[in-house]
């Protein structure tokens, strides 16, 4: 159901929320939100809904994180969140705290956004999520509306009401409301989404839920009212669709490499119909980064306990997992085995405008490049720090992009950063001991470098 925020009615059902009718008011005073979890959704969505006037605790069990986020430091990087976060705090509109009791007890929303990371199995893990309903069940004082906005399997809603009301006598709803954001425009998507998905039967925390998003959807886009079954699947299906063309696209890429065509022309040709759009249709080396993958999966898993198989995202989980090392094979044919040879690696994040390298396909090349004897020399404008915890003494990490080079037998471009695009390709070739490009994104023009003396191989490029 499309529910447009003029068209609810003010609420009548409990004191504590009058102040939330009529439409309008969220302006005048502040609500009280806690927001459980301060990783790359948590800190988007306390920031934001901060920014809008409400008054935010988020909530973390990390102390030493608190204490960092409580004196400005931002633990991830998410363009806008260095300039929100300690705004806000300064407005008092923004606090950080590790007493999870005070937070429910003084908020009358309350978000759970803990991860919920791969299970052996491929489900997701959802001890952080109900260890976190149990801590806000006791903590309880009063009429509550818990919304879910980590990625959750269908039914999870259910068992986050089975938790709570095991631990409290006080009323209380729970909602689904997944996340739709973006990695590197996170804070814009929130800010200003193109829809809100809010799953729910209980016509309270509807009418509660919807009165929150009011402001953020002035412009008319869709809030959606559904059942949580429905917002729970909601989110996996999303990601599966987008992981699909993408999957769908780097296997057109990989035929054009066979047939002589160039998949920027074949992308042209089928993404200015109008029934497909263009978006998600860059070939590359595949996707990354904490959603899809671990989404797919999970999907995955839950056709498979429901007794229905998804045979085109099994497809879609398969092609992904070749694609990250769809170049090792070419770079090991251009240098004649990898053994003793020095490649340079430029990104490390899964994708650009992010520090995160969960997953990320450059990951799966550098294990590949060391397995095979080469030395890797790698470069990444945000993912340095992540990238000296996930790869130790392995790897060398370079302070600058050109520093990465020096010396190389091969490039591989395995992040599209923008610095990365118009780069001094006659300096490149001073500095390489054999000028070699192994373009993962396709970010350079094909003609130009073979012209300037590269061996040049890109993803589906004549």
């Amino acid at each position: 159901m499309r529910v447009e925020a003029n068209d609810i009615k003010p609420a009548a059902s409990h004191a504590k929320f009058a102040r939330l009718a009529p439409i309008g008011r969220l302006c005048e005073e502040r609500l009280k939100i806690a927001v459980v979890g301060t990783g790359y959704v948590g800190l988007v969505v306390g920031a934001c809904l901060a920014e809008n006037g409400n008054t935010v605790a988020c909530v973390d069990s990390d102390a030493a994180k608190v204490d960092a986020l409580r004196k400005g430091e931002i633990p991830i990087y998410e363009p806008g969140l260095e300039e929100m976060i300690p705004r806000n705090v300064r407005e008092e509109r923004l606090r950080f705290t590790t007493d999870l009791e005070a937070a429910v007890e003084a908020s009358d929303i309350l978000f759970i956004a803990v991860g919920t990371p791969q299970d052996e199995d491929g489900s997701a893990d959802l001890r952080h999520v109900l260890k976190v309903a149990e801590g806000i069940g006791k903590a309880m004082n009063g009429y509550k509306v818990i919304v879910n906005k980590s990625t959750v399997p269908v039914g999870t809603t259910r068992r986050v009401e089975a938790v709570v009301a095991a631990a409290t006598s006080h009323p209380f709803a729970v909602v689904s409301n997944p996340e739709f954001l973006k990695e590197g425009t996170a804070v814009e998507d929130f800010l200003k989404p193109d829809r809100v998905v809010i799953g729910t039967s209980d016509a309270r925390a509807r009418e509660i839920m919807v009165e929150l998003y009011a402001p953020f959807v002035r412009t008319g886009n869709p809030v959606l009212v559904m059942d949580a079954a429905s917002a729970e699947l909601t989110k996996y299906a999303a990601n599966a669709m987008l992981a699909s063309r993408i999957s769908f696209m780097n296997e057109i890429a990989n035929l054009c490499d066979r047939v002589g065509a160039d998949v920027g022309e074949v992308r042209r040709g089928i993404g200015t119909d109008s029934r497909i759009g263009a978006s998600f249709l860059f070939p590359g080396i595949g996707y990354g980064g904490s959603c899809f993958p671990k989404d797919v999966k999970a999907l995955l898993k839950i056709a498979s306990d429901a007794g229905a198989p998804l045979s085109v995202v099994e497809a879609v989980d398969r092609a992904n997992q070749g694609q990250t090392r769809v170049l090792l094979p070419r770079i090991e044919a251009h240098l004649g085995g990898l053994a003793g040879k020095v490649v340079a690696v430029w990104g490390l994040a899964f994708k650009p405008r992010t520090d995160d390298m969960r997953e990320a396909p450059a990951l799966a090349i550098i294990k590949g490049l060391l397995a095979g004897g080469a030395s890797v020399r790698a470069y990444d404008p945000k993912a340095m720090p992540a990238a000296q915890r996930m790869l130790g003494g392995g790897v060398t990490l370079c302070p600058r992009s050109y520093d990465a080079v020096e010396g190389a037998d091969a490039l591989v471009v395995a992040t599209e950063w923008n610095e990365f695009r118009e780069p001094d390709f006659e300096r490149i070739k001073g500095l390489m001991r054999r000028p070699a490009i192994f373009d993962g994104r396709n970010i350079y023009n094909p003609a130009l470098l073979r012209e300037m003396g590269f061996h040049y191989e890109g993803i589906g490029r004549r």
